[in-house]
């Protein structure tokens, strides 16, 4: 079963054009790194719970918008591989400056436990 990199961020709303231009440089590297699909998603229905939430987790200020994405691997041994070819990638040593604050993003690997498709 594939193996997927979970993240979740919060961005400064009038820095969603710069989130999504960063996104789609790093996208295709993923790609050529072993990674099969990247998924990006702007929050817009991130209800507030009353012991935690998203915007919670990442300490997202009113002014900030929760992104969650993913990164869809082979499988684990693929995405440690793909992880560490990413980040040696010489493309990206231009992007020095990200649109959120890296320090509140969580992150992790997940194996699945169930998948579901609908035919």
């Amino acid at each position: 079963m594939n193996y997927i990199d979970g993240f979740v961020v919060a961005v400064p709303t009038d820095k969603k054009d710069a989130y999504r231009a960063m996104a789609e440089k790093a996208a295709p590297i993923f790609l050529e790194c072993g990674a099969l699909r990247t998924v990006e998603t702007w929050g817009d229905d991130v209800p507030d719970g009353k012991v935690t939430d998203f915007r919670m987790a990442v300490k997202a200020t009113p002014e900030e918008t929760v992104v969650f994405s993913w990164i869809e691997w082979p499988s684990r041994e693929a995405r440690d591989a793909g992880m560490k070819k990413f980040m040696e990638d010489p493309r990206l040593a231009g992007m020095t400056e990200m649109p959120f604050d890296g320090q509140r993003m969580i992150f992790g690997g997940f194996s699945p436990l169930l998948d579901v498709t609908r035919d």
